[in-house]
């Protein structure tokens, strides 16, 4: 739908930001509810991140885990998440209700209402939803570079997996990112992969694929009989532990205990863990890239045909005129930002839907 300045029209009930999942399923709801509402996204199509993703990407678990409803997803991979997210707008004709290529540039309130300013319009609102994500902004660290040989990409950025065919080549990160990049290298057969992490985040150890070892089920029947967050932390802490021990793991072992409060529960990669032996780990810090090669913090260096940075993703919350709220990157502090899950505690009327509703599972979006 084409956008316009509506600047002098009376403000909308609800204005989403964002087309991804969240954006789209509240979008949805919101409409239900009879509110007037309008979802503005920056992007030509629906699917946020996994509309951007390479298509090697998948999510944590399983289809079943994911798919709402009777909605069809047809698998776990990047192509299929997308068009269920598209799924939901076909399927409930949300099209009329969103506005594609607007990006927003401004967030700031007039009184009682919101101003969101697009380079097309300028659009009043009630209340304002982000769902832009907490993965919307590729974190790459900025070591110094001279002379640079080798290859260098994000995640993100690796289109052609096949590239990491006969290639030496270091990924840098401890969390999911950097798991996924592990696992492909082995699946792709790259002739040596060496690890780079200041420290590592909390995986459930497998030797099975994501689909089947990430299901959320679990975690849920034991929500579902009344366990406290404390209770499931620490079972979940003893489980890990024991499997980290179990495959030989020890090494990685991350440093604090399992909160489910703050940590994500995935899945381990199993080709990663497979071929773990075969994986050259340095506990570092890439300092310096010159030529083909990796200067780390430790003092030693690497020599490497391709640089892939699993690293994450950080937020990007600069649009608000609120500086507290622009300075926002890391999930943790958008949640100090939030009470009740997902309502801003800075201003009135604006709400966070990365906040309260990071997951493994789409249990959330129904509740």
């Amino acid at each position: 739908m084409d956008t316009t300045d509506a600047s002098n029209t009376g403000p909308l009930d609800l204005i989403i930001i964002g087309a991804g999942i969240g954006g789209v399923i509240a979008l949805h709801y919101a409409r239900k509810a009879g509110l007037d509402v309008l979802l503005l996204e920056r992007q030509s199509v629906v699917g946020g991140l996994w509309a951007e993703l390479p298509a090697w990407q998948d999510i944590q678990f399983g289809r079943h885990d994911w798919t709402l409803g009777d909605l069809p997803i047809a698998g776990e991979d990047q192509a299929s998440i997308r068009d269920n997210i598209q799924s939901w707008v076909d399927r409930f004709d949300l099209a009329d209700d969103m506005h594609f290529n607007t990006e927003v540039t401004r967030a700031s309130r007039e009184g009682d209402v919101w101003l969101v300013e697009t380079p097309t319009g300028t659009y009043r609102c009630k209340h304002l939803l982000a769902a832009t994500g907490a993965h919307n902004r590729p974190l790459i660290p900025s070591p110094e570079r001279d002379a640079i040989e080798l290859r260098e990409l994000h995640s993100s950025a690796l289109r052609e997996p096949g590239e990491l065919a006969g290639r030496n080549v270091v990924v840098v990160g401890g969390g999911a990112s950097a798991y996924d990049l592990l696992d492909l290298c082995f699946e792709r057969e790259a002739r040596s992969v060496i690890w780079v992490y200041r420290h590592t985040r909390w995986m459930m150890p497998t030797r099975q694929p994501k689909s089947i070892a990430g299901s959320p089920r679990g975690l849920a029947k034991m929500q579902m009989e009344g366990a406290s967050a404390e209770q499931i932390s620490h079972a979940l802490h003893v489980d890990m532990t024991a499997r980290y021990a179990k495959l030989g793991l020890q090494d990685i072992l991350p440093e604090e205990p399992f909160d489910l409060g703050r940590h994500q529960l995935v899945p381990g990669r199993w080709r990663m863990i497979s071929n773990y032996a075969r994986i050259q780990r340095h506990r570092a810090e890439v300092v310096r890239v010159a030529g083909r090669r990796v200067e780390l913090s430790t003092g030693e260096t690497v020599e490497a045909d391709l640089l892939l940075w699993g690293t994450g993703y950080e937020i990007d919350l600069r649009f608000f005129a609120n500086e507290a709220l622009g300075r926002i990157r890391r999930h943790d502090d958008l949640i100090a930002q939030c009470g009740c899950g997902v309502r801003a505690l800075a201003e009135p009327n604006l709400y966070f839907m990365a906040a309260g509703l990071e997951s493994t599972g789409t249990a959330p979006w129904s509740y």
